[in-house]
């Protein structure tokens, strides 16, 4: 059986002791940070044991999306500009679809089978800089054609995405590692712009919640927290794919690790998200977390079986296409 969470590690390799809780356990899937990468053959190595642990071929993800947030660089892996800096590119579409491609061909080889990305966040002239670079355009079309042909990339390699960050933070005026935003904006107006985006991206078979409240729908719980958007994202947008919590430790939400972990399955998310592989933390969300529920289970299910097998290619010809495009 399987618990609701995903976990990170402290360091470069598995203590006993990580081993042992994670056996034990039984998280759904991990994520790894710098603090966890030094090289392919380390990666792969961390990768296989973290499954052995588990006993089965458990996902393992990062938020490799190049520019700002990118936990692979050189020398052994590629590297790219912000996502925003070719948004209105000619061939924004193209260019998305290799980015994706080669972000995938880098995790894979490693043994990460899961991105966290692609992102439906639209760009706006007071999005806080802790994301406005990293969105995929500043209008719903754009957003939705370069997301969706990143996401296509990153599954011709192999790696499943995840859509983020559900159901728009593109709106945000504050940074929601530090701060609870909070957006005004009417409902009618959202379901005809950020929220529609997530609508029509709802085939990705994972997604991660937005830290923040929506005023017009629930004017005091944000995303993660709040049934009224659970029913939402659920409903109007129509996202059936396995939801996971951005990172549970995040200083928009209140109340202690279990308190928050409690109220976001209690609404409904399938998975809670802990990033800092801080074992006691992690103690304590596994002895007060149930088992996955038949929904969650059967949104697993449902992802595991879309796994991608990645295609062989020429990855340095799709390389020089990327710079010779991003050059152009």
């Amino acid at each position: 059986m399987l618990t609701p969470v995903i976990f990170g590690c402290e360091g470069l390799r598995l203590s006993t002791q990580e081993f042992v809780f994670f056996a034990q356990s039984q998280p759904f899937g991990f994520i790894l940070f710098s603090r966890n990468l030094e090289s392919p053959a380390q990666i792969n190595s961390l990768c296989a044991t973290l499954r052995d642990c588990v006993g089965w071929d458990a996902p393992i993800m990062i938020d490799q999306e190049g520019g700002r947030v990118a936990r692979f660089g050189k020398p052994h892996w590629f590297e790219f500009p912000a996502a925003l800096d070719h948004a209105n590119h000619t061939n924004s579409k193209r260019l998305f679809w290799l980015r994706g491609r080669l972000i995938a061909e880098n995790l894979y080889s490693s043994g990460i089978d899961a991105n966290c990305a692609p992102l439906g966040d639209i760009a706006r002239p007071n999005t806080h800089p802790v994301l406005r670079n990293r969105c995929y355009g500043y209008d719903k079309a754009t957003v939705i054609t370069n997301a969706s042909a990143l996401n296509a990339g990153l599954r011709h390699g192999g790696v499943s995405g995840v859509l983020k960050h559900i159901p728009g933070h593109g709106r945000a005026q504050l940074d929601s590692h530090l701060a609870l935003p909070v957006v005004s904006t009417k409902h009618s107006d959202l379901m005809q712009s950020d929220f529609d985006v997530f609508r029509q991206l709802n085939d990705i078979t994972m997604g991660m919640t937005a830290h923040l409240v929506f005023q017009d729908i629930d004017s005091v719980e944000p995303v993660t927290h709040s049934k009224l958007m659970m029913d939402l994202i659920r409903n109007d947008i129509r996202f059936d794919g396995l939801l996971m919590t951005d990172d549970i430790s995040m200083n928009a939400l209140e109340g202690d690790l279990v308190t928050r972990a409690k109220k976001a399955w209690a609404v409904g998310c399938d998975l809670v998200l802990h990033c800092n592989g801080n074992l006691g933390e992690m103690r304590l969300l596994a002895t007060n977390s149930e088992f996955l529920g038949d929904q969650a289970m059967r949104r697993v299910k449902q992802m595991i079986a879309k796994r991608p097998k990645p295609v062989s290619i020429d990855i340095w010809q799709l390389k020089e296409e990327f710079d010779t495009l991003m050059n152009e």
